[in-house]
């Protein structure tokens, strides 16, 4: 089993959702973030002051899934988040050691 961690940009949340649902994918977990990466942030100006703003809103998307579904959920999301533009995200992919559904007990892939 494996953990897809994807950050986003936070205008892309509804494409990227909708291309899952598309796909099968049964349940995701959703959180607002914010962050930076290789930009650093970006400066802007607001009543002839400029001001850095370091830390972007981005969206981060958590997905437990099956080994053989990871590069299906992985190449949809880049699919449908990608604008080609520096700060369009990332993918992370962890190994899961097991999951465990609190109301039944069921564990391992019954669970997901």
């Amino acid at each position: 089993m494996k953990k897809i961690e994807a950050i986003i940009r936070d205008q892309k949340l509804t494409a990227v959702k909708d291309a899952l649902k598309a796909i099968g994918v049964a349940g995701m977990t959703v959180s607002e973030v914010k962050g930076h990466g290789t930009q650093k942030g970006i400066t802007e100006v607001y009543r002839d002051k400029q001001y850095s703003v370091d830390l972007l809103p981005k969206i981060k998307i958590e997905i437990i899934t099956t080994d053989e579904n990871v590069d299906k959920i992985t190449k949809t999301i880049v699919d449908a988040a990608q604008t080609g533009s520096i700060g369009d995200g990332k993918i992370f992919i962890y190994d899961i050691r097991d999951v465990i559904r609190i109301r039944t007990g069921d564990t391992g892939e019954k669970a997901i």
